[in-house]
């Protein structure tokens, strides 16, 4: 009656869009933002502070990335949950 593989790929399909749209959305509010807000700021000093015009973009990354996979854990957990 319930195919567990097919709900498992749907679950996969949701948590990669779910992961792309906060990534996306974290990138970008983290590029508006004129200041370095965490983690970005704290992985840049960890891994070394680049030159000053490079260091908003990798911080936006470090951020979208970040968020995008915490979001996305969250999303898969609570998925298994309600399995």
């Amino acid at each position: 009656m319930f195919n567990t593989s097919t709900f498992r790929g749907e679950i996969i399909v949701k948590g990669l869009v779910i992961l792309i749209a906060f990534f996306l959305l974290f990138t970008c509010t983290s590029l508006l933002i004129h200041s370095l807000i965490f983690p970005g700021s704290f992985f840049l000093r960890l891994i070394g502070e680049p030159t000053n015009e490079y260091a908003k973009y990798l911080g936006a990354v470090l951020n979208g990335a970040f968020y995008g996979v915490i979001l996305w854990l969250v999303f898969v957990y609570i998925s298994k949950k309600l399995e």
